[in-house]
């Protein structure tokens, strides 16, 4: 049942909000906390993460004059509450869901959410060019970008930093990053004197007396020499942010990020400055909700409904493995016969199936944090002295290291094997996870090999393919489970380049009028391929291989055929399909083709079956697209006429 929540009730944007008493704040998080685990509760999604940064939500939103202020959310797992507060709390039975609202800030979705997210360690990016732009057009605006300490771990937050923190000409952004820091061992404990140093240093006479006393030392530099040294001193005995204030940014902190008793006064202090500050707050993954503070890894997101007296049910007995899993197994065998093989993933211990692999192990396993560029370099570098590194990465999250990949692997011909999950659609996370782009971004670089396993045992097969090769090679399979095909437990690797014939055209096609179709499937839209050829009496290879496509076994299937489609799971230009026109063109055949696979458009969020069929990527949608693009008549009709 609902909770109630009549103070919620009355709140339809932070305009509202900020009408409320200070005294009212501290009922309205409560509230906000029991409505979002309600929410949750009935339609999955992050969890921890929005658990954890209620307060300091309100705090912003009471504090900063939203929309007109900038307020950036890094990633954007945390920004449930900030979605219930502006104006959204009446969707949130949409979360995720085809047609709903999107699990991340979309600037097409809301003028609350100022720049779209869903990768990390892009806030303080986008807030500074938002901080500057201000100032060029003149207006008095302030920007936050609110980024948490996982996603300071990728360079990309640095090097904005770095920029950030000097004049652009002559002028300084008036821009404040909040670090969300969840992590406890990283902070000093929290409590009375931290929330004490918190507001005097946010405060005026402390920046005041400061450059007075700056001042006054500058005409004895020897003086001003050891002032300034003994300042960074002091404040590095009670706080951890000399390197902020080294980059140019006044710091702040840290404080309890659920006290909005310290938050609001810190908060209305930095407002009020020019220039750009730093504000590191300490929160608690799941905040509110023991079962999550007790276990934020596992309760960092819900895949579905569930009871919050009880928490996450546990799995109903024995299921099929999911392709995560069965790399996981994989590496861990493949680990046991070859010990050169070491692990490599930015932060996706758990959603890249590797938490036996580092039990197993932990001297072969590296955690790079989320920083995709090094994971690629420093795979290649490990590859330059011999050892065999397996970058488990999610497709999207290649894209990051792709400049990585090209230089300094592919160029060095050195074997390094990318393990791309989450290819293809995603679902519920939408178009920043959708890995519609693998196949056609690996296709063009020289020296690069991408293979496309079709179900469970064909993708254990094919990563001890990729393992066996001296140059680059990536491995592409989706989220969740696929068939539920037996899985061999022997290491072996295919034929190199070659595929399959799964179905042949029966001897009825010999009918007249009843064109022979071959159909090319890549990767696990193999299945829905079967099942239209069943009805279409077509041929079906199995191709395994992206790139080296298998030249004789397409030209052999063009030869005996009188149309070719081509199906997968990837975007269309630049994909497979182009590289079999590419064959065929090179050949001087020519034959007619048809192309299926995702749209050339950004893929929403919704129900994976629900989008494969809207992008006509099941059974029906292929048999259809067949039928009307070649004239394909019913078998049976065709047979009787």
């Amino acid at each position: 049942m609902s909770p109630k929540t009549p103070l919620l009730d009355t709140i339809d944007s932070p305009s509202d909000l900020r009408k409320l008493s200070r005294d009212e704040l501290g009922a309205l998080a409560e509230e906000l906390r029991q409505f979002l685990l309600y929410s949750v509760s009935q339609t999955g999604g992050h969890f921890g993460s929005n658990l954890g940064t209620v307060e300091l939500t309100v705090a912003l939103h009471y504090v900063f004059n939203t929309p007109y202020d900038r307020l950036v959310w890094d990633v954007g797992h945390q920004t449930y509450p900030h979605k219930i507060l502006t104006g959204r709390r009446g969707r949130m039975g949409s979360l995720r869901q085809l047609g709903g609202i999107s699990g991340f800030p979309r600037r097409d979705e809301s003028e609350y959410d100022t720049f779209g997210t869903g990768h990390s360690s892009t806030s303080i990016s986008a807030a500074l060019g938002m901080a500057l732009a201000a100032r060029l057009k003149g207006e008095d605006r302030r920007a936050v970008a609110v980024i948490g300490d996982g996603a300071m771990t990728a360079g990309m937050a640095y090097e904005a930093l770095n920029n950030a923190g000097v004049s652009h000409n002559g002028v300084h952004a008036d821009l404040l990053v909040v670090l969300n820091d969840n992590d406890m061992s990283i902070s000093p404990p929290v409590g009375a004197l931290n929330k004490y140093l918190a507001r005097l240093m946010s405060g005026q006479f402390y920046a005041a007396a400061r450059e007075g006393v700056k001042g006054v030392l500058r005409g004895a530099p020897p003086l001003f020499e050891l002032a300034r040294r003994f300042e960074e001193h002091a404040k590095g005995m009670v706080v951890p942010g000399t390197i902020f204030e080294e980059f140019g940014f006044n710091y702040v902190g840290p404080i309890d990020g659920h006290d909005l008793d310290a938050l609001i006064p810190t908060l209305e202090n930095l407002r009020g400055k020019r220039g750009t500050q730093f504000l590191h707050v300490v929160t608690k993954k799941g905040y509110g909700y023991k079962l999550a503070e007790a276990d934020p890894v596992k309760y960092h997101a819900a895949s579905g409904k569930f009871n919050p007296a009880e928490g996450f049910p546990k799995p109903a007995g024995p299921s099929k493995p999911t392709f995560t899993q069965v790399f996981g197994q994989w590496l861990c065998d493949m680990a046991e016969a070859d010990e050169r093989l070491v692990g490599i993933t930015p932060a996706m211990r758990e959603g890249s199936g590797m938490v036996e692999f580092h039990k197993r192990f932990p001297k072969r396993y590296y955690d790079v944090g989320i920083a995709e560029q090094h994971a690629v370099t420093f795979a290649a570098g490990l590859a330059c002295e011999g050892l065999k590194p397996v970058v488990a990465i999610y497709s999207t999250f290649l894209q990051r290291g792709y400049d990585q990949l090209i230089h300094d692997v592919a160029l060095q011909k050195l074997p390094v094997v990318f393990a791309l999950d989450r290819a293809g659609i995603v679902g519920a996370d939408g178009a920043t996870h959708c890995g519609a782009y693998d196949i056609a971004y690996m296709r063009c670089i020289p020296e690069c090999s991408l293979l496309v396993p079709s179900d469970e045992n064909e993708c254990r097969q094919a990563l001890t393919t990729a393992f066996g090769q001296d140059h680059p090679v990536a491995v592409r399979y989706p989220r969740g489970s696929g068939v539920g095909a037996a899985i061999e437990q022997a290491l072996t690797a295919w034929p190199w380049g070659r595929g399959v014939i799964r179905r042949e055209t029966s001897a009825a096609n010999v009918v007249a009028g009843h064109p022979r179709i071959a159909i090319l499937a890549f990767g696990t839209v193999l299945h829905p391929a079967l099942a239209a050829a069943a009805a279409l009496d077509a041929t079906v290879a199995d191709m395994r291989f992206a790139k080296p496509l298998d030249r004789d076994l397409v030209l052999d299937l063009a030869r005996r055929h009188d149309a070719l489609v081509t199906v997968e799971e990837g975007c269309l230009p630049g994909g497979a399909g182009s590289g079999v026109g590419e064959l065929l063109a090179d050949a001087g055949v020519t034959v007619p083709l048809l192309h299926l696979g995702l749209p050339d458009e950004f893929i929403e969020h919704g129900d994976p079956g629900k989008l494969m069929a809207m992008c006509g990527l099941d059974a029906a949608g292929i048999e259809q697209s067949i039928r009307q693009r070649f004239g394909v008549r019913p078998l049976l009709a065709a047979v009787n006429s």
